[in-house]
């Protein structure tokens, strides 16, 4: 199974908490204005690579715990970011989506899609909703607009309604200062 990919950045620490692998997917739909990535919205741009090749170069990275999937939008690639999610899981690693949808929106689409759900059972930390130029905050923490949240995934399942996680509270000025 393949992926596209607009990118990888290895040893990422503005990405999601600590030192980690980012993956930006190519292709989304929601083409905000403003896009903090506008190089990954086009579907036809990209490379395609392997699951199991790119679990291996994520491996490879010494010391990295964590792995962001970021866009483009990555639950437009659900059901192979769920194979990669289940290696990386496997491995121990902690993983943070970014997504343009809101959680209520994705709990939604995972009524039906088995590749949705999987996607957010797997990952330990959201950062949803579109990015919107009107609401930017440059001292928000690993997001760039209010309207954005920081969810814990696995309180958020267990509660059925979303939890946001510490870091959503934390501006950049804390993180830096």
């Amino acid at each position: 199974m393949k992926l596209k990919l607009a990118g990888l950045k290895h040893y990422s620490v503005v990405d999601g908490p600590g030192i980690r692998t980012a993956v930006f997917l190519q292709g989304c739909p929601h083409l905000c204005p403003g896009c903090h990535n506008p190089q990954t919205q086009d579907f036809a741009g990209g490379r395609w690579l392997d699951v199991i090749k790119l679990a291996a170069e994520i491996g490879a990275d010494r010391g990295v715990r964590g792995v962001t999937f970021s866009g483009g939008e990555p639950f437009a690639q659900a059901e192979p970011l769920v194979m990669l999610a289940q290696i990386l899981k496997k491995a121990d690693y902690q993983l943070m989506i970014y997504s343009g949808y809101t959680y209520e929106q994705l709990r939604d689409k995972a009524v039906t899609d088995k590749a949705t759900a999987a996607l957010l059972v797997a990952g330990d930390l959201l950062v949803d909703g579109p990015f919107l130029l009107a609401e930017r905050d440059i001292s928000l923490t690993y997001r760039g607009s209010r309207n954005q949240r920081i969810i814990d995934l696995p309180a958020t399942i267990q509660t059925g309604s979303p939890v946001l996680s510490p870091l959503h509270f934390r501006g950049q000025a804390q993180m830096y200062g």
